[in-house]
């Protein structure tokens, strides 16, 4: 019984061993997994995909079907991602992740970008496609692809034999990027168009906008601090840069605390003219400048007499 019990034993331990060594067993995968990025002006460019490999086989026409939806990778669906708003083929593409769906043919292809980023092949609706590309394959022609000057894409056979498949980038500005599929001897292009220059005008508006807001904290620090003269040199710079409601409340309680009253009460008057046409909530200072034109009635601009 007890020799019965300890083969029992040393064959449970066996398999045991057996099946940890086969969880921790790592190989290469057929279709490994891959990425590629680029930044394109301002916005980055992502593609994920699996890199299966032609071992010998055909691949068009037969392991990828001819005028059949294909995830234009392995595995699972090929992912683009844009950081910023894009266009393609005229079609304005938020920015966010889509998958990429190609369907080859003898000569035209289409490629599909899509919202499911998750796609497979048979999940694909077409619903979903934000947009496709018709691209046209020069077959038996070794040159590199054709791109029209409108940005539409075009497929022609490549010149050199590529065993596993990959995305590239190729031909880009801070405007415009060609996103390559090469595999076998084919090079599947399309064009990515962006809005680099309205970004960048964007940019520096939103950097340069916000200059008063620095020069006006400032301004405030050494208002708190009671050193007067350095406040006022901040708060002008501060107008100077954009003329605002809250840099001239600030610049009136400045001139108030210097005893230039009558000053003072007119930037508090500018400061209450702009800000009642700021939007609800943003004229937070509202009751202590209103307070303010109250208390400084008498030094207010004495309105001029007529003929004089």
């Amino acid at each position: 019984m007890k020799k019965k019990l300890l083969k029992i034993s040393l064959a449970s331990l066996a398999l045991f061993l057996f099946l940890n060594v086969s969880a921790q067993l790592v190989l290469p995968q057929p279709s490994p997994k891959a990425s590629v990025m680029q930044t394109v002006g301002l916005t980055d460019i992502t593609i994920d995909y699996s890199s299966p490999a032609v071992k010998g086989r055909t691949v068009w026409g037969d392991l990828v079907p001819f005028d059949k939806v294909w995830r234009a990778g392995a595995n699972s669906a090929t992912k683009i991602t844009f950081s910023k708003d894009v266009l393609i083929e005229g079609v304005s593409v938020p920015k966010g992740t889509y998958s990429i769906l190609m369907v080859p043919g003898k000569i035209d292809w289409t490629v599909h970008i899509n919202k499911d980023a998750n796609v497979s092949s048979e999940s694909h609706k077409a619903d979903l496609d934000i947009v496709k590309i018709k691209t046209v394959n020069s077959a038996k022609v070794y040159a590199t692809p054709t791109i029209a000057a409108d940005g539409t894409g075009s497929a022609s056979i490549s010149q050199d034999f590529i065993e596993r498949l990959t995305y590239n980038f190729s031909d880009f500005t801070n405007e415009s990027v060609c996103i390559n599929m090469l595999w076998e001897k084919v090079k599947i292009s399309f064009i990515v168009n962006l809005d680099t220059d309205k970004q960048a005008s964007e940019n520096i508006d939103k950097a340069t906008s916000g200059v008063w807001g620095i020069y006006n904290n400032s301004a405030r620090y050494y208002f708190d601090k009671k050193d007067y003269d350095k406040a006022l040199g901040y708060v002008n710079q501060s107008i100077a840069s954009s003329d605002q409601w809250f840099n001239n409340w600030v610049k009136a309680q400045i001139l108030a605390a210097k005893g230039l009253n009558e000053e003072a009460y007119v930037h508090a008057a500018k400061a209450k003219e702009l800000g009642d046409k700021t939007p609800a909530g943003s004229f937070f200072f509202k009751d202590a400048v209103e307070k303010a034109l109250v208390d400084w009635a008498a030094y207010a601009p004495k309105p001029k007499k007529k003929g004089k």
